[in-house]
């Protein structure tokens, strides 16, 4: 699913579709557009051709732009989250944790990377947003991942000596940086990944499946 191409007039309809939703504030029919068209497409084409693109382009510059922005956000939040969700099916003990940086509030982008995961058959835990990093540290010795990935999306929050210093505390967990927000060069062990299909193929290797 990673590879495979759009094609160009079925991401034009989707966008339509998905904008048409979210200025009738309509987040319960925007979830529903993004499972369906996860389910044909694939989750990271329609994260990386159709989601991202739309909420990159609203501005926000008036309180309606914001009200659609946040329409938009939740509804594809929501499609996301229920995406091959198995309620049943128990976490591996060696598995992979999703956190937002400590104070970062936008990590769509987590939900993207565990509804592309489960496609893979590979479950996560997600934290969302803004957990701080003793939180962080303190779930790392309870559930014990292979992996712990930490999104940045702006240099505020990405903060390349708190990830060092988690790296050093942790060794034995694979640490990666994601998002824009990781502008400052930070040395191995710990990775900084750049795109999303990065991200994925990051998470995917190794541990349980």
């Amino acid at each position: 699913m990673l590879t495979e191409p759009m094609p160009a007039d079925a991401v034009e309809t989707a966008r339509k579709r998905l904008a048409m939703a979210a200025e009738d504030l309509d987040a319960n029919r925007i979830a529903a557009l993004v499972r369906d068209l996860a389910a044909d497409a694939g989750v990271a084409p329609v994260w990386e051709r159709v989601c991202r693109p739309l909420l990159g382009g609203l501005r926000g510059h008036s309180p309606t732009e914001i009200a659609i922005e946040h329409a938009l956000s939740e509804g594809v939040r929501i499609g996301l989250d229920g995406y091959r969700r198995d309620r049943g099916r128990p976490l591996p003990p060696d598995g992979v944790l999703l956190a937002g940086a400590e104070q970062e509030a936008h990590c769509l982008g987590l939900h993207a990377l565990a509804a592309a995961l489960r496609e893979q058959g590979r479950g996560c835990l997600l934290l969302g947003p803004a957990l701080p990093w003793a939180a962080l540290a303190a779930t790392v010795v309870r559930v014990r991942p292979h992996t712990v990935l930490v999104w940045s999306q702006t240099p505020l929050t990405g903060r390349a000596y708190r990830l060092v210093r988690f790296g050093r505390d942790f060794p034995r967990v694979r640490l990666f940086g994601a998002a824009p927000g990781w502008i400052e060069p930070f040395p191995p062990p710990s990775v900084r990944l750049t795109t999303f299909a990065a991200a994925v193929a990051a998470c995917g290797a190794g541990g349980s499946p």
